[in-house]
């Protein structure tokens, strides 16, 4: 059950986070690390100095980290545990992400919103093939069963607002007919949306791989990781920010905070605006004789999203290690019956049980499996190799956050007269209300343009951007309780 005690302090401005647990969940993500990254430290010690530090080496900071570089800035990256522990490479999701899926928002996205979450889609799948990265990415599609005449008459509100843009037009198809639907394993459902732009992938092994490569192009002195190195507080000065761990205190020009949950632990001036809520995912057995699910799935559940993807033996370069593996990732359940969201909770050392009796019947509320003889079945309790929690970051106002902090964001973070210049060298990249993996990496490549000082490159979304006034209107808005709350979020342009 959720301990109390590992739940988000409270000030004035709402909750504040806690560190990362030291000893997390084992995630179906983490079963294959990387030897090289695992305790890395690339040198013995901490460095006192640093152009530019990124915390966090998630898919937020990699991505960062690597333009920077690129970019002839020299990177110290501080990771409180082991690098790519934290959300990319344990779940996590409100919808669609992260159990081993990317898929942009487009039915249910603002355009420009829609766009940008294409474009992410677009950079990683280049990227792949580009340098063929084993991280297992396969383009599948998405399905989106509807299971309520209340969520279909809003989709098809949604429907109609797409066909004002040529472009998004054909990125999110709505199904009505029950052929069709029942050759889409959604029999049951009385509609679903198609999208084309949705893959599986390997979170862990894409960033492990960014990491190891940027260790073995730059030294020390242009790229240095190092784990197990919590960042307990930060101090801005005039010119520079002083960052205080247990191994000693590092002087840097820039910080890019890329710690999305965690980020009010370090910034109290986020408490409340970035809210840590812990998700929880399961790799389950599937029935004996089905087939391979040719599709993502999500479907609403009350406030809450399902998703599921269905792994197999192509879905991995180790063919030989991992032939075996035909396991059902699915995650969601964070609204069961008793439970209050896991709102607040930052702890991802335990798995709560009401979910995880919910997690282990509930496929078959909205899935028809494939027999290898063609027919269907309807899992009922299915039984978990592995299950695990990890924490989201959900934004008060359900966008990211993405630029540089100032003002009264930064809080009461020790500041000694600089943070409210515009020059201050505090930055964000966080917030992505458990749906990261479209998102974050081009965020995280935009705050490091930002850095650069680049102009005309990554254009963030405008209402993501960071401001007094955007956080003063997001303060205190609540995270959607109801079905209802969840459809009024949906675009009303």
């Amino acid at each position: 059950m959720t301990n109390n005690s590992a739940k988000a302090t409270q000030n004035g401005t709402g909750r504040r986070a806690r560190p990362p647990s030291s000893n997390s969940t084992r995630s179906y993500w983490h079963r294959d690390p990387s030897d090289r990254l695992l305790g890395h430290r690339t040198t013995e010690e901490l460095p006192t100095t640093a152009d530019v530090v990124v915390i966090g080496s998630g898919i937020t900071g990699t991505f960062a980290a690597r333009e920077l570089v690129t970019g002839g800035r020299s990177v110290l990256m501080l990771e409180a545990r082991e690098a790519c522990w934290g959300a990319t490479g344990r779940i996590l999701t409100k919808y669609y992400q992260n159990g081993g899926h990317c898929q942009p928002a487009v039915w249910d996205a603002p355009a420009d919103v829609a766009r940008f979450e294409l474009g992410t889609f677009d950079l990683i799948a280049s990227l792949v093939a580009k340098y063929n990265i084993p991280c297992d990415w396969q383009v599948i599609g998405g399905v989106h069963p509807i299971f309520s005449e209340e969520v279909l008459g809003a989709v098809k509100q949604q429907m109609e607002r797409l066909q004002k843009y040529p472009d998004l037009q054909d990125r999110a198809i709505l199904i009505q007919d029950k052929d069709e639907l029942a050759r889409k394993h959604v029999p049951e459902a009385i509609a679903a949306v198609f999208q084309p732009n949705a893959a599986k992938c390997w979170p862990y092994k894409l960033v492990a791989w960014i990491l190891e490569s940027l260790l073995d192009q730059h030294d020390a002195s242009m790229f240095n990781l190092q784990t197990s190195t919590l960042v307990d507080r930060i101090e801005g000065g005039q010119l520079s920010w002083s960052l205080h761990t247990k191994r000693g205190q590092v002087q840097a020009r820039h910080v890019l905070l890329a710690t999305n949950a965690y980020t009010s632990h370090l910034v109290p001036g986020m408490s409340g605006l970035i809210t840590p809520v812990r998700g929880q995912v399961c790799a389950l057995e599937p029935p004996a004789g089905t087939t391979q699910l040719p599709h993502s799935y999500v479907w609403m559940k009350g406030a809450d999203h399902q998703y599921l993807i269905h792994r197999g033996p192509e879905d991995t370069q180790d063919r030989s290690a991992r032939s075996a593996d035909r396991s059902i990732i699915f995650g969601g359940e964070r609204l069961a019956e008793r439970l209050d969201g896991e709102e607040g909770v930052c702890n991802d050392d335990e798995i709560n049980p009401i979910i995880s009796q919910a997690l282990h019947r509930c496929v078959s509320d909205a899935l028809m499996l494939p027999l290898e003889n063609g027919n269907g079945v309807e899992a009922q309790v299915l039984d978990a190799k592995y299950e695990w929690t990890g924490i989201m970051g959900y934004s008060s106002d359900g966008g990211p956050w993405v630029g540089r902090l100032q003002g009264s964001l930064i809080g009461n973070s020790s500041d000694e007269g600089g943070s409210g210049a515009e020059d201050t060298g505090l930055w964000i990249s966080a917030g992505y209300t458990g749906h990261g993996m479209p998102v974050a990496a081009r965020c995280g490549a935009a705050v490091a343009e930002m850095i650069l000082g680049r102009q005309g490159g990554i254009q963030v979304p405008g209402a993501w951007g960071v401001s007094e006034e955007r956080a003063a209107a997001a303060r205190g808005l609540a995270i959607p309780q109801t079905l209802r709350e969840l459809l009024n979020e949906l675009p009303a342009e």
